[in-house]
């Protein structure tokens, strides 16, 4: 580091945090994990092109929170809200546009992606918080050359969207190796759960649930037989809060996942089992631009960094996704 920076040391609790993208699905669950562990302050930014304040009603009651609309890619917008807050403690980044957005509009993806993370990075390089978490996606590997995947795995992207992440990643962790701004990225493998996106650029098990109660057949992009490991986003925002105490994290990359492997085909099964609809049709289309062929975390680095394991069985966790999507139709009908 050239700045020669003394880092403070950051716990969770008694601190002031900042959460770009916080009331997106993986958002709001990183939120919510750290009003448990006991934030004193956590300022929500978001700009609401995906986020809903729905995602953050758990947690709307809490004193410690507070959601404000704003681009993050706006520095100038930024600065003046770190400012008014005195600064903070840590920021998670997790302002995104997502990867289905990158196939119809691929410069607007990269575009945006990269000017959120250097708008962030500049706040943070002129002291306004102290500590940045900042959110990749296993999608910067590409297709696995070895399984399972390190972190130092070939960064090969195969689309704009996964390009554009893995150029935030080393924008990030640039700005700790010259600035000294402490850096930790996260990488999530196909996190799922509660919350997750269901209407433009919806992901495929919010896409089967979708289809199901709308009486469709579930369509499969390709072959089915391509590989994923699937987390729940509770075991991500744990993982990740965690590896945010630890000074050991700062200037590397972490994969959070299962280190479980199932094919597109076998999840989409397990999924129409916890529908009740286990002989639903299937039908299958072309493959998706860019689509990944497998994927597969090696965890072993945040494992013996901050024991990371996660405790959601995938089975059981499709069943409760299935019934949280169910309860918001079921409401939203009445």
């Amino acid at each position: 580091m050239m700045s020669g920076r003394q880092i403070p040391p950051y716990k969770v609790p008694g601190s002031r945090v900042l959460v770009t993208g916080g009331a997106g699905f993986l958002g709001s669950y990183v939120v919510e994990r750290l009003l448990e562990d006991g934030a004193e302050r956590v300022v929500v930014v978001d700009d609401f092109s995906l986020g809903r304040l729905e995602n953050l009603a758990g947690v709307a009651d809490s004193p410690a929170l507070e959601v404000i609309e704003l681009d993050c890619a706006d520095m100038e917008g930024l600065q003046a809200l770190s400012e008014a807050e005195r600064g903070f403690d840590a920021c998670f980044n997790m302002a995104v546009i997502p990867l289905p957005a990158s196939l119809e509009e691929p410069r607007r993806t990269t575009d945006a992606n990269v000017a959120m993370t250097t708008s962030v990075c500049e706040v943070g390089r002129i002291g306004l918080f102290r500590r940045l978490v900042q959110f990749s996606s296993s999608e910067v590997y590409g297709t696995a050359q070895t399984a399972p995947m390190p972190e130092d795995h070939l960064l090969h992207p195969h689309t704009p969207y996964a390009a554009s992440k893995a150029a935030t990643d080393h924008v990030a962790l640039s700005y700790w190796i010259t600035f000294g701004l402490p850096t930790t990225v996260v990488r999530p493998f196909n996190a799922y759960g509660r919350r997750q996106n269901d209407k433009a650029y919806a992901g495929l098990i919010p896409r089967v649930v979708r289809d199901v109660d709308a009486g469709l057949p579930v369509t499969i992009h390709g072959d089915g037989e391509q590989t994923r490991d699937y987390t729940h986003a509770r075991d991500v925002a744990r993982g990740t809060v965690r590896l945010a105490e630890h000074d050991g994290a700062l200037g590397r990359a972490f994969n959070m996942g299962s280190g479980q492997e199932h094919t597109v085909n076998a999840l989409v099964a397990s999924l129409l089992r916890a529908l009740g609809e286990p002989d639903w049709p299937v039908v299958h289309g072309p493959p998706r631009p860019g689509d990944v062929r497998r994927l597969l975390a090696d965890v072993r680095a945040a494992r013996d960094l901050v024991d990371f394991e996660t405790s959601v069985d995938l089975d059981e966790g499709l069943v409760d996704t299935v019934a949280w999507y169910r309860e918001v139709a079921a409401a939203s009908d009445r």
